[in-house]
């Protein structure tokens, strides 16, 4: 008798369209399949431990990519998409959440992916932007966070944390880990100089709102308007009640 199992899959569009990643990477088709959720993913969820180190999300997704992707190159923006989409594959596109005392149902299914403007690259496949500072001229090149990005990121702050425990360094740390050349020259020490002694404070603030501006994602935002007829624009709370709603 065969153990194996026809186990239905779906084709999930990355808002990155896949223009980032290196020409031989299957992340460049611009789509993962991913596989419906399992009682064996359930298990994932309730794991204490995953929980308490904080990558139960990692975990979920990697068990449900079918395509044989590296997943610490996927972009962040990318990884929201197929946050949903285990959401959907897992418990049905109905998602159903508490604002202002009354409870919404949201169809997970009709959010759009904000895609990326491929015309912003410097090129073709590469991971790499071209932003002018307002206030000092300086051009600064940066690329897009992946996830690798965001663990060695958390990785840096913990060690911080260690030296000096009341240490808040996390947004220059992230600076430090998007920009990828300043003027021209990328020697990282030179690059991680800049951030801490010569990233003014609004073209800092004028680069994170660029960079918010181009960031391939999902746009969880939805307008509802409430039984006394106020309407309002809410974002989707993305919480542990999301990825299991019988929490």
């Amino acid at each position: 008798m065969s153990n194996e199992f026809n186990m239905p899959t779906e084709t999930v569009e990355l808002p990155s369209k896949g223009l980032l990643y290196p020409a031989d990477s299957p992340l460049a088709s611009g789509s993962i399949e991913m596989k419906y959720m399992t009682a064996k993913e359930e298990d994932i969820l309730t794991n204490q431990n995953y929980i308490q180190k904080g990558v139960v999300v990692d975990k979920l997704l990697e068990a449900l990519i079918v395509s044989k992707v590296n997943y610490s190159d996927i972009l962040i923006g990318d990884k929201d998409a197929l946050l949903i989409a285990s959401r959907i594959l897992g418990y049905g596109k109905e998602y159903t959440f508490s604002a202002y005392g009354e409870e919404i149902t949201v169809d997970l299914s009709e959010l759009e992916n904000k895609v990326l403007d491929g015309s912003l690259l410097k090129e073709a496949g590469k991971n790499e932007f071209e932003f002018k500072l307002p206030s000092t001229d300086n051009t600064i090149t940066f690329k897009l966070l992946t996830q690798k990005d965001e663990k060695d990121i958390q990785r840096e702050l913990e060690g911080l944390k260690k030296i000096s425990a009341t240490s808040s360094a996390e947004m220059s740390t992230r600076l430090k880990y998007m920009i990828l050349s300043v003027n021209g020259n990328s020697e990282r020490p030179y690059v991680r100089s800049f951030v801490d002694k010569g990233f003014l404070a609004r073209d800092a603030r004028a680069f994170r709102e660029y960079y918010a501006s181009i960031v391939p994602g999902m746009n969880t935002t939805i307008n509802h308007t409430f039984e006394d007829g106020l309407e309002e624009e809410l974002s989707i709370p993305i919480n542990a009640n999301f990825l299991w709603p019988d929490l």
